[in-house]
């Protein structure tokens, strides 16, 4: 049987409120679990005491039985220092897909032909005007 701690959502609508759980991971996310560990409210403010209210040593054990905490849980373990949340960086996501790359391709080619056309005039030489004879 694998073990979560995860987040089981109550609170009315638009207002979350959280408990920490330990469930199956085949139960529903609101369903059946197996002991709660802790609260979480995203409404307080960050400083507040009572925004998380985790039991460390029970979370502790239930790890230590092979429970796997979410990402979620585990950033809200992060802040509280039970352990450590790896950083995720993947730089692959960032870069822009196809269509946009040509786009942006387009855009540049674009730009370099109104550059080389605004350098070309100044560039050639000016015709001076022609002198007019004096006559004297």
């Amino acid at each position: 049987m694998s073990l979560k701690i995860r987040l089981s959502r109550g609170g009315s609508k638009k207002r979350p409120y959280y408990r920490v759980v330990v469930a199956d991971a085949r139960m529903p996310r609101d369903g059946r679990f197996i002991e709660r560990i802790g609260s979480f409210n995203p409404l307080l403010p960050k400083d507040d005491a009572t925004r998380l209210t985790i039991d460390v040593e029970k979370a502790k054990d239930w790890m230590a039985k092979g429970a796997q905490p979410t990402d979620r849980v585990t950033r809200l373990l992060d802040t509280l220092g039970v352990m450590k949340r790896e950083a995720r960086n993947n730089p692959e996501k960032a870069k822009p897909k196809k269509k946009a790359q040509e786009r942006l391709a387009a855009a540049a080619a674009k730009e370099e032909a109104a550059k080389a056309a605004a350098a070309a005039p100044a560039e050639a030489p000016a015709e001076e005007a022609p002198a007019e004879e004096t006559a004297s």
